[in-house]
């Protein structure tokens, strides 16, 4: 069955590194998450889940505003693994992220299934 698995996270000095990884296995319609777009989201405490990157079936990253020039998302097909490495951590990047398989090419937005979440907290 599909599943997506987080792994990586945890406590963080304010302007340290931190690399996530989820993997997604399973078939849905006979499709692997190799044809796939895959993404990362992140919801802090009293806020709406925000996209932070995703990456679609073609390799092509795209990355929210508030993590530009620090984020880099990745993705092994061989591993069905997708990567979000974050560095210059701020108090702001603490928040439980989440993996996101869209049932897309392209759109990350597309129904899909979601990772149980992980804790990032840097610390201030």
């Amino acid at each position: 069955q599909v599943q997506l698995v987080e792994s990586g996270g945890g406590l963080v000095q304010a302007g340290g590194s931190l690399t996530l990884s989820c993997t997604a296995s399973g078939k849905i319609d006979g499709i692997s998450a190799r044809s796939h777009t895959l993404g990362w989201y992140r919801q802090a405490p009293g806020k709406q889940r925000e996209l932070v990157a995703y990456i679609t079936k073609g390799f092509r990253p795209i990355y929210a505003d508030f993590v530009k020039g620090r984020a880099t998302i990745s993705r092994d097909n061989a591993k069905l693994t997708v990567d979000l490495e974050l560095h210059r951590l701020n108090s702001g990047d603490t928040a439980v992220y989440y993996c996101k398989r869209a049932y897309d090419e392209d759109d990350i937005d597309a129904q899909g299934a979601w990772g149980q979440g992980i804790q990032v907290t840097a610390s201030s």
